[in-house]
């Protein structure tokens, strides 16, 4: 039964893939940096979306801190290369939206994509098998930065948006077809859920913006959604426990 549930993983991936790549390449759209809220305030530019990634900076530093405090819980490798891109986000997000464009945009993307890469590594190797933290780890690391630099050199978002779809369906379907080794684990489904309720704020920025009076924008939520989302992983390790085989 476990050999069936890894050949169901491995033909998502495979699948998964052969179907982007079918597709039309998709460039960068130029709109994409028009946000809702360009308002200034402390002369800083896009003050809302330049602020809202504070949570990032305090969420990856807590669960740094978490992380050496306790060398021997799962897949620590991989979760420390998880939150210190969540704390990079902060300083990449915050330096894209001053000034938003292509160039900017990169050092945006960077760091959530090895974050991405270290949660998928992290849940893979805690419900599969610890040892394949070692050689799978760089692996993900160097084809989700390969993505970013596919889309530099070709203009093409394909390879990268597969990289973050199927980094976060495989949490899901591991989730779904394999015992847990740990307590806590709805946190991780609540993390998931959250971050989808974030991709859609960032879809509805205007819409967001216009509903609230202009109070807040669909991408500042989606910045504090996406924060929750991690943050219910943080809380997840802090209190879990390892269960019995």
């Amino acid at each position: 039964m476990r050999n069936g549930r890894l050949i169901l993983l491995f033909s998502l991936a495979l699948t998964s893939l052969l179907v982007v790549f079918a597709m039309n390449p998709i460039g960068q759209d130029p709109a994409y940096h028009d946000f809702a809220d360009q308002r200034q305030f402390l002369g800083v530019p896009n003050f809302a979306n330049v602020g809202s990634n504070v949570p990032f900076l305090l969420i990856g530093f807590f669960g740094l801190r978490l992380c050496f405090r306790r060398p021997t819980a799962g897949a620590r490798l991989s979760w420390i290369v998880m939150f210190l891109s969540v704390a990079l986000v902060a300083i990449g997000s915050a330096y894209y939206h001053w000034n938003p464009s292509n160039n900017t945009l990169f050092f945006d993307r960077l760091p959530m994509t090895t974050g991405f890469m270290g949660l998928a590594v992290a849940v893979a190797s805690e419900h599969m098998d610890q040892k394949i933290e070692i050689f799978a780890l760089p692996l993900a690391l160097a084809v989700g930065v390969g993505s970013l630099f596919w889309w530099v050199l070709f203009d093409d978002l394909r390879f990268y948006g597969w990289i973050q779809f199927f980094s976060l369906a495989a949490v899901a379907v591991i989730l779904a077809l394999f015992p847990a080794a740990y307590s806590h684990r709805y946190y991780l489904a609540v993390g998931l859920g959250l971050y989808v309720f974030a991709k859609f704020a960032e879809a509805y920025d205007v819409a967001i913006f216009a509903a609230t009076g202009n109070a807040f924008s669909g991408h500042t939520l989606k910045h504090l959604l996406a924060a929750a989302a991690v943050f219910s992983i943080y809380l997840m390790l802090r209190n879990r426990r390892q269960l019995p085989r």
